[in-house]
């Protein structure tokens, strides 16, 4: 019994010896195996070289503008964030980041909030909120439809969620001050190589948005938007503009008729990659309100060390719409967290 493990030990060893040649042959060897195998008796082995080197040549030429090709979008990083998305879409039950996802740990706004709507909805005047709280985000997208009518159109829904948490407030049990939820769905359309002065439109996408922060009496606030919005880049800088229309409501069900005074009809992003930081910039409403109550939001992501899977974060927010229950409050804040989603 023994003596058959030893031999049956040898002959896979001499398998996996004779073996190991045939799996590390070249292109050119391959080829011209494969020549002998198929070639009729009259053909030389000149001949037969010749027709493997013409192959080869043939398959370099075309893996030379293959890699020719893919450099020439190379330098266009959100087109790149773009295939990784492709990547994921037609895998079942894939959920993938929309909006950056992120974590401050602390956010300190200046300007200190107005708990007046909380105590009165409450009937607690001793209710207060402190300078300093966090402030995260979750936002996930899923495609519904992919490649309608083969016209590279695709249908998404997606839901964020940005949480305003009272975490160091412990005198009144570290609430949630607010919390906005954004469902919403959109048919994209991706242009088939759309360039001009190396600008090149990316992505354009029409839907329809719902916000609201799920409260009710005077802290109720709701709106929902039809939408367009329409991306560019170049190089490692992207521009997106976003211009939008309120859906009207019955006066009697309206929480904040004026609400488009504050966040106006549009706004514009910015976002540009420097190696493994990227800057963002968000302007709203600035030149519609003659800059009395427009906002501008500041994003600065960087790596922390060598750990891949989260970057610092860095977030400024100037201006009017920092919230739902705030839009009409000036705020001034900058946090400082964690990013576990980039924009770029």
């Amino acid at each position: 019994m023994k003596d058959r493990f030893v031999y049956v030990l040898l002959i896979l060893g001499s398998l996996l010896f004779f073996a190991t040649p045939a799996l590390s042959l070249n292109a050119f060897d391959s080829c011209m195996l494969k020549a002998i195998q198929n070639a009729s008796s009259d053909m030389t082995i000149g001949e037969l070289k010749a027709e493997c080197r013409k192959e080869q040549a043939a398959v370099q030429k075309n893996v030379t503008e293959t890699d020719s090709s893919d450099r020439a979008d190379k330098g266009y990083t959100f087109s790149n964030r773009l295939k990784e998305d492709e990547k994921n879409i037609l895998r079942p039950f894939s959920l993938m980041a929309h909006k950056p996802n992120y974590i401050l740990f602390g956010a300190y706004n200046h300007n200190g909030f107005d708990p007046s709507l909380h105590q009165e909805q409450y009937s607690n005047p001793s209710l207060s909120a402190k300078h300093v709280e966090s402030q995260f985000q979750l936002s996930i997208k899923s495609p519904l439809v992919v490649d309608l009518f083969k016209q590279n159109i695709d249908i998404y829904a997606a839901y964020t969620n940005l949480s305003f948490w009272q975490v160091y407030n412990s005198e009144f049990s570290s609430p949630f001050r607010e919390i906005n939820h954004e469902p919403e769905a959109w048919i994209q359309f991706n242009p088939a190589e759309i360039k001009a002065f190396a600008i090149k439109n990316s992505r354009n996408r029409i839907g329809f948005v719902h916000q609201s922060n799920g409260k009710g009496g005077i802290l109720s606030r709701s709106w929902n938007r039809v939408y367009l919005s329409m991306l560019f880049e170049k190089n490692n800088f992207t521009f997106s503009i976003k211009p939008w229309l309120r859906i009207p409501e019955d006066a009697e069900n309206d929480d904040n008729p004026n609400i488009t005074d504050y966040l106006g009809h549009y706004h514009v992003r910015f976002g540009y990659k420097l190696s493994d930081h990227t800057f963002s910039m968000m302007l709203r409403n600035n030149l519609e309100s003659g800059f009395s109550k427009g906002a501008m939001e500041l994003g600065w992501s960087f790596p922390l060390w060598k750990y891949n899977f989260i970057k610092g974060y860095v977030h400024y927010f100037s201006g009017y719409g920092h919230s739902l229950i705030d839009y009409d409050n000036y705020i001034n804040s900058i946090g400082v967290g964690v990013l576990l989603t980039d924009i770029l």
